[in-house]
């Protein structure tokens, strides 16, 4: 990894963010050096750095950007976006992804956006030990999205069963958020006409109609009338049912939520498939929310560098069906080839941040 692969991209990242040279200066060799060496930890990266620099050295000045540097929580999220190139409205996908360090629990709660060719973690919380996240930490999230983005960008929302609750969706509701989350089928209704009764039940009784009316939660739970009114759509499995509850039309919701899987494939390319987020050692909040920062940043170069590098086409697929390696891995392989090639190459498609600014101030 050459030199001036790091000052060619420190050069484009210096009026976007707020730090000294030599902060910046570390901040651009993390991100690179995550991206050469496949692992966020710090001794791997340290080894990446190029020069006569003794790695002992380079391993204390990465300790202490973790230790001393203070960024905006959201600091990375624009910077992803005009990175991807994204514009208009996008799917969204809220999970959660976890692992240990020692005895420490991590635990993020995770917001991403979902495309046909980018999945990019956009605003995340550390959650505490190893439990699920609750209505107010989840609401939080979305405010921190909407303090940056008007709700019309969000063109559907994608949760999982953990993320469930009447006062979660009338959150949603209010704040014209269209979503669709996926339900257990032991959860209570009120149907319309006041019967309360489980989704089990419910479903039983449907015969034919598989798509109903009803609110979250007991009679008595509904009964102060905040509850909103939201649209019910099953659809049978092998081993049950895939019921999804939505406040947009039924079939839209149900086709359109088997695309939550891809922040399941995200976190894979943030552990095992990529950048090994799990060899970190770190364990504050504070500096893990920096380094899921700089993991997503590296993330969203991967999926550009494959979007420049196909163009209209998608990855070969193999005679199952699936590509062959995926958008994520086509970028990421790309990347480390030419860090060792053609580093300014490598770099290029962050230039696109300092383009889209020009535009704007109507430079070119």
């Amino acid at each position: 990894m050459p030199n001036r692969a790091i000052t060619a991209l420190m050069e484009i990242l210096r009026p976007e963010i707020d730090l000294s040279k030599s902060r910046l200066e570390t901040l651009c060799l993390m991100v690179l050096g995550m991206v050469s060496a496949r692992s966020v930890n710090l001794s791997h990266i340290a080894c990446e750095r190029p020069g006569t620099v003794q790695t002992a050295s380079t391993y204390r000045r990465l300790q202490r950007f973790f230790q001393h540097v203070r960024l905006d929580e959201d600091w990375a999220l624009p910077l992803s976006i005009r990175l991807l190139g994204q514009h208009g409205s996008w799917l969204l996908a809220l999970d959660r992804t976890n692992w240990q360090i020692g005895k420490t629990e991590v635990n993020f709660l995770v917001l991403a956006l979902v495309t046909r060719r980018f999945r990019v973690p956009l605003i995340w919380t550390v959650i505490k030990g190893r439990g699920c996240s609750d209505t107010a930490m989840r609401i939080a999230l979305m405010k921190r999205y909407l303090a940056h983005f008007p709700a019309k960008t969000v063109r559907l929302l994608l949760a999982d069963r953990e993320f469930v609750g009447a006062d979660w969706m009338e959150f949603l509701c209010e704040n014209n958020i269209p979503f669709a989350i996926r339900i257990r089928d032991n959860l209570r209704i009120t149907t319309e006409e006041g019967h309360d009764l489980t989704l089990r039940v419910r479903l039983r009784q449907a015969r034919r109609s598989r798509v109903f009316r009803a609110r979250l939660g007991s009679r008595e739970d509904t009964a102060s009338g905040n509850a909103p009114l939201l649209t019910f759509a099953a659809k049978p499995l092998k081993d049950g049912w895939l019921i999804v509850v939505t406040n947009v039309e039924a079939q839209t919701a149900l086709r359109t939520y088997r695309k939550r899987w891809a922040i399941e494939c995200l976190f894979g390319d943030a552990k095992t498939r990529g950048l090994n987020i799990e060899d970190t050692r770190l364990t504050d909040p504070r500096k893990l929310g920096l380094l899921m920062s700089l993991t997503a940043l590296a993330i969203a170069w991967a999926g550009r560098t494959a979007a420049d590098k196909l163009g209209k086409h998608t990855p070969t697929r193999k005679s199952h069906g699936y590509y062959s390696k995926s958008f994520f891995r086509t970028g990421f392989d790309h990347i480390r080839n030419r860090l060792r090639t053609d580093p300014l190459e490598a770099i290029a498609p962050w230039r696109r941040i300092t383009q889209k600014q020009k535009i704007e101030e109507g430079v070119v």
